[in-house]
């Protein structure tokens, strides 16, 4: 049996992957407040894309710690910085090929979450989906 998804609980599963996570944290404070449950449906959307944010997060701290390291050692400081410039130059209306990349898949979330649907990623959405209260 499906659960009724309502369209207040597609607008903010949409927003918290649009906003990294913000909107999601900041509903499930107010349901903490309010001690209203939410729905599996709700939960899956806000606790992944609170995990999607901060994987982002590290992964992008700890390529630019490699970077960093690998910038300082004579030769391969020149294919870094070639690896930086072409993934970090403007491709399409000024945006990069990893922000080209990380919007798709944002877009993606967003829109599958807003069409009331359950989004897969490998790994993440096993364990989110093992973890939520049913």
């Amino acid at each position: 049996m499906q659960e009724e998804r309502t369209l207040i609980e597609k607008i903010v599963s949409a927003l918290s992957y649009l906003s990294m996570g913000m909107v999601g944290f900041i509903w499930l404070i107010i349901s903490l407040f309010t001690r209203v449950r939410l729905k599996t449906f709700l939960q899956f959307h806000i606790f992944q894309s609170i995990f999607i944010s901060l994987a982002y997060a590290v992964l992008s701290l700890f390529v630019g710690w490699v970077s960093n390291f690998l910038s300082v050692i004579p030769f391969i400081n020149k294919v870094v910085a070639q690896i930086n410039f072409l993934l970090n130059m403007p491709l399409l209306f000024s945006y990069s090929f990893i922000q080209i990349i990380l919007y798709s898949f944002i877009f993606y979330l967003a829109i599958q979450a807003f069409r009331g649907k359950y989004s897969y990623i490998p790994w993440v959405s096993e364990i989110i989906g093992q973890n939520i209260s049913r």
